[in-house]
This record gives C-alpha cells, sequence and structure tokens, in this order.
C-alpha cells in the first residue's frame, strides 16, 4: 500500500509501531484479535485496525502540499478535510481557510473567491452543483480534490445503477457531507433516496407493497429523494449503495430486508428484475476497523475508551458496538481525561458532553481498558490518551519493554 507523505507530529513512535508489528505478523488482515499491552496493572487492549485510513492520508497530504506548493495565495477548503478537529485546527494554523461548515453554512460567500484562488475538496468529495460554481468561477478543482477512491466508488456503483434503470437506495445520514455529496452524483444517473436505517427500511417496505400514500412518503423522506420522485414507478426497481462510514451490518440488513421486499411483491422468481444485488460499498478501512472492534469485544475488559471528533461517523459506529458489552467512553483528546476519577466525553445519541465520576474500577489489582480509535484520528493523540492512562497508574514497565516483547 502506498505510503503517504503526512507531517511526523500525526505518527506515533509507540502506537505506529504496534500497527506495523501487526502488518508483519497479519499481512493478509485475518487475524482481527487485539494486541494486549501489558503494564502490570493496567493493560491495554488496541484493536486491530484504527486510525488514519488511506483516504484521510491522501487527503492531508494532498492539503499539506496545496500549503507548500502556493505560498502567497489564498487556499480554502469547502469544508472539514475529515472529521477530526486537532486536524482541521492544524489545517487553519497553516493558513487555509474554511468555506463552510459540515451543514453547508458559509464562513465565505462564492463571490469572495476569484479565479487566483487555491480550492481543496474534503476527503468526502462535493456535490456537482458546488463543482460547478467552482469552475464558473475560473478555479481549478481536480489538482487538489482529495475526494477519497472508496467515496468515488460509491458513485461509480450508483452510476451502473443508474444504466439498468434501478432508483438508488443510499444507506446514510442524509445531512452528512458524503451523502450530501453522494446524493448529488447518484441524482444525476438515476432517481435516488436517503434512507437512515433498518426502521427506515421498514416503512419503505409499506410504501413499496401500496400500503401506505406518496404524501405518507413525502412527508416522512422530505428532502432526501428526487426532485420528481413518483413512488408508483420508481420503486419497481432498486439498488443499495452505501456512505462509507455506515455499519456494514447495518448496510447488509437493509439491503437483505429490501431484496427480501421485492421478492414479497414480485416472487421468488423474479425479484432479480427488480432488486439489484450490489457488491457492499463500505470503504474498506471503515469495515476491517468495525471487524477490528469486534474482535476486542471478544475479550474481557472494564470499560472502552475511543478517541476521535465527535461529529465523525465511523467513530460513532465503534461507540455504538462498545457501548454493546461494557462502558464506553467517546473523546476527542487526552484532555478530557481530567483525572483518574473524572472523564469528559460525549454522548453521540443526544449532542451533548457529559461528566463521568468514578468511571475507572475501584479495588481491582489489574483494570483492563479497551482502546480504538476512528478513521480520522492521528496516532499521537491516541499515544497521548495512553499516557494519560498510565500515568495513575503505578506501572511496572515501560513502553520500550513492551516493544520488545511484542517483536520477540
Amino acid at each position: 500500500m502506498k505510503k503517504f507523505d503526512i507531517p511526523n507530529y500525526y505518527r506515533s513512535s509507540f502506537i505506529s509501531t504496534i500497527k506495523e508489528l501487526r502488518k508483519i505478523t497479519d499481512p493478509r488482515k485475518k487475524d482481527f484479535s487485539p494486541t494486549l499491552l501489558n503494564f502490570g496493572p493496567i493493560q491495554f487492549l488496541i484493536a486491530r485496525h484504527f486510525g488514519f485510513c488511506y483516504g484521510v492520508e491522501n487527503a492531508i497530504e494532498i492539503a499539506y502540499k496545496a500549503v507548500e506548493e502556493n505560498p502567497g495565495k489564498n487556499i480554502y477548503l469547502l469544508s472539514q478535510m475529515i472529521h477530526n478537529p486537532i486536524v482541521n485546527d492544524d489545517l487553519k494554523a497553516k493558513g487555509i481557510l474554511f468555506i463552510m461548515d459540515t451543514e453547508g453554512n458559509h464562513f465565505i460567500n462564492w463571490d469572495e473567491l476569484t479565479k487566483d484562488d487555491i480550492v481543496i475538496i474534503p476527503a468526502f468529495g462535493t456535490t456537482i452543483a458546488i463543482e460547478k460554481r467552482l469552475t464558473d468561477l475560473g478555479i481549478e478543482i481536480q489538482k487538489y480534490n482529495t475526494t477519497c477512491p472508496f467515496v468515488e466508488r460509491v458513485w461509480k456503483q450508483s452510476k451502473k445503477l443508474g444504466e439498468t434503470d434501478h432508483t438508488i437506495i443510499i444507506h446514510g445520514k442524509h445531512n452528512h457531507e458524503e451523502t450530501r455529496a453522494t446524493f448529488s452524483h447518484s441524482d444525476k444517473n438515476a432517481q435516488s433516496l436517503v434512507i437512515k436505517d433498518i426502521n427506515e427500511a421498514k416503512i419503505l417496505e409499506e410504501i413499496i407493497l401500496g400500503k401506505k400514500t406518496e404524501e405518507y412518503f413525502k412527508q416522512i423522506f422530505k428532502g432526501r429523494y428526487s426532485e420528481d420522485f413518483d413512488i408508483k414507478k420508481d420503486l419497481k426497481k432498486i439498488g443499495v449503495v452505501n456512505q462509507t462510514t455506515m455499519l456494514a451490518t447495518e448496510t447488509q440488513e437493509i439491503a437483505d430486508f429490501l431484496k427480501n421486499t421485492m421478492t414479497k411483491k414480485y416472487g421468488s422468481e423474479n425479484y432479480k428484475e427488480h432488486f439489484a444485488d450490489t457488491r457492499d460499498t463500505l470503504c474498506y478501512a471503515t469495515n476491517d476497523n468495525q471487524q477490528a472492534t469486534i474482535g476486542l469485544l471478544k475479550e474481557e475488559a472494564d470499560l472502552a475508551i475511543v478517541v476521535g471528533g465527535y461529529n465523525s461517523s465511523n467513530t460513532s459506529h465503534i461507540v455504538e458496538l462498545c457501548e454493546e458489552k461494557l462502558p464506553t467512553y467517546f473523546i476527542s483528546s487526552a484532555n478530557d481525561i481530567k483525572s483518574e476519577t473524572t472523564i469528559n466525553h460525549f454522548d453521540f445519541h443526544n449532542k451533548k458532553n457529559l461528566i463521568k465520576n468514578n468511571y475507572l474500577p475501584q479495588n481491582k489489582n489489574v483494570t483492563r481498558i479497551i482502546l480504538t480509535s476512528g478513521a480520522s484520528c492521528p496516532d499521537t493523540i491516541v499515544d497521548a490518551v495512553l499516557d494519560k492512562m498510565l500515568s495513575f497508574f503505578d506501572v511496572d514497565t515501560t513502553k520500550g519493554h513492551i516493544i520488545k516483547s511484542l517483536e520477540e
């Protein structure tokens, strides 16, 4: 796999070395069991896969190259490069200006841009309308386009579905930048609809089977379907793609459910004419991270700490998986760990910060912690979290000794 030129301060001599050692012992990624780091009174279970993925490292490399190659020019990002505040703050410190927030609200108006400005398209991609606006201004958009290749793969799959007259069902969060971009590209090729979960798939089934009206469809899916969507015509042939950071199991559940829906309506002998069995469009890194989290959860632990940006979709899904088994704390950095008794963490279900006291188990000889992160989180941040936790314990070994034991 390609090695990217990203700042060294995003890499960790400890965490990154552990990752490299696992790659050597498991080059084909068949072993999703965690790495155990035994510091005596505190042990960490480190996920087989976590942190920066191909698309994130590619985006960061291109963004820093844009700064290096264009001294004195105005350099803009359409919105957040990735969903990690530390990375985005670092880009701002380098002089990059953000045109919009993640919801599409403008900090800078289009008419403030000129043809001499540099605009970076983030890893999530962007809509066809925004691409046209930029090209109409005379701005070159491909040189610093960091759209993740796995997002572009979804767009290609959507195009194929459109060519066979299938309506495209997008499993995603309709207000997420990636899903907005994907909808824009799929809508160009075919009728499109965004659904967020299996419950909305069940609502869609009632509409497909004629149990709910067009008015009901418009009410439930307002703002999430093609402009001239006709439920009688456009739900006869469907195929499913996804926002690449969604839970793989949920995407598969939705696809299987809608396949069964078309079988109910058209019969088992005819369903293939009405449902496209598309290959899963989840990105490899999201899938690996989720499988690695499942591998983590097969081990016994007292709690889980998941590190990442609070608006990171792939990170929130890792939190969801961990929450099913044990107390889980979603933090953005080591600064959220206030002491051995207090931790600030994010409740992404209700979008609010919480304070938890006595989060560590009491009167235990050994505390075991699951530690992982999302695909947009630098290894250095995870390393800092590990160091913060180590500072609360009288450990009987060093990180150097841990690495040496893993190498043997």
